[in-house]
């Protein structure tokens, strides 16, 4: 299998178009047309990390942080991203960030924390505005079943739980079929009218060439027309953050002695004690201050993130938890997600998760 094939499927899951503005998810160097010979999972990719997978004789590795974030002026081996590029290209080895695109998806890196902290009724604390459209076509009725049939195929009509979801309303559509067309309906050089149903659908907007390819392939008329338009709606599904609850409301402290347990952690920053029991959980993997708000918009008791400078523990203001538990603690099991994904696709392939420490902090 090609490396290129299994980045397209990865992609599918996590779509580059859910990364943040400011990242650079993606295939950080490499030729994926080779074939992959194996690939190794890891948070950071250091060189380290390159020589665990050249041991192994693999030719990928996928890392949650992208060992180029900012721009590479100069590959003169002076930082441990410039020694890592050269390395990686002297030897032939792929490297693919996973980065806020997986921070983003229901499934990903805040799903995992929830996971092993054992919250349940999750939800996305910050959901992504921007990505949703909708797509309104016309066809003729007898033909507009097919072509529901074609959009839903090709992932439209997804909300939340739901799918299959459109609307559909039925009208006249009036057309005249010049001389050179070839009208599925109706004669040359004459005016039609034609009992139409308008099918509409939303979709995200990765799926859009996908989706009109679809249609285009599955409706009758020589002209297809469609509109499409960009939505404000939230996507529900996609988003930073992730909030939930407990299964029974804990104390402050068995609360932290539960996360320390289940999140493997030596120490934890946190604010004051409130007094009040622990039930709601808001969490965020890596730097998560700038969800505070939303986690007191959202009633949690307890804030699980990391990252936070000094002055913004004051912003808790008594009314949540905050526990900063540490950027690689915090992200330390996403390895897991990908491993999932590819393992669940592709059951004989060869993937492993790093044996090598990335973690640049140490605790005395």
């Amino acid at each position: 299998m090609k490396i290129k094939e299994l980045l397209t499927y990865l992609e599918e899951i996590c779509p580059l178009n859910y990364q943040e503005s400011y990242d650079n998810c993606g295939l950080q160097m490499g030729d994926t047309e080779k074939n992959v010979t194996g690939v190794l999972l890891c948070l950071d990719c250091t060189e380290d990390v390159l020589k665990e997978a050249q041991k192994l004789k693999y030719n990928l590795v996928i890392a949650h942080h992208p060992v180029i974030f900012s721009p590479i002026k100069k590959l003169t081996g002076r930082t441990y991203s410039e020694r890592t590029v050269i390395y990686a290209i002297k030897n032939d080895i792929c490297i693919y960030a996973m980065h806020t695109n997986l921070d983003n998806i229901q499934t990903g890196v805040n799903h995992k924390i929830a996971e092993k902290i054992g919250l349940k009724n999750l939800s996305i604390l910050a959901p992504r505005k921007g990505i949703l459209r909708k797509l309104a076509t016309f066809c003729p009725t007898n033909s507009a079943t097919k072509v529901r049939e074609a959009l839903f195929a090709a992932g439209a009509g997804r909300i939340g739980n739901y799918d299959e979801c459109s609307f559909n309303t039925e009208g006249i559509g009036t057309f005249r079929a010049g001389e050179n067309a070839n009208p599925h309906v109706g004669a040359k050089n004459q005016q039609h009218h034609e009992k139409e149903e308008k099918i509409e659908v939303i979709y995200p907007s990765h799926i859009e060439k996908k989706l009109l390819q679809a249609l285009l392939k599955a409706h009758p008329y020589e002209e297809v027309a469609y509109d499409i338009y960009p939505l404000e709606n939230s996507h529900p599904q996609v988003g930073s953050g992730m909030v939930g609850e407990l299964n029974e409301p804990m104390n402050e402290k068995d609360f932290f002695a539960s996360l320390k347990k289940n999140m493997k952690l030596s120490s934890i920053r946190y604010t004051p004690f409130t007094g009040k029991k622990v039930k709601k959980v808001a969490v965020c993997g890596g730097s998560g201050a700038f969800l505070l708000p939303n986690a007191l918009s959202a009633g949690a008791d307890a804030f699980v993130t990391a990252d936070f400078k000094y002055h913004q523990f004051f912003d808790a203001e008594g009314h949540i938890l905050i526990a900063d538990i540490g950027h690689y603690e915090s992200e330390q099991f996403t390895p897991e997600i990908v491993y999932k994904l590819i393992k669940e696709k592709f059951t004989t392939f060869a993937a492993q998760i790093s044996k090598t420490s990335t973690n640049p902090v140490n605790y005395f």
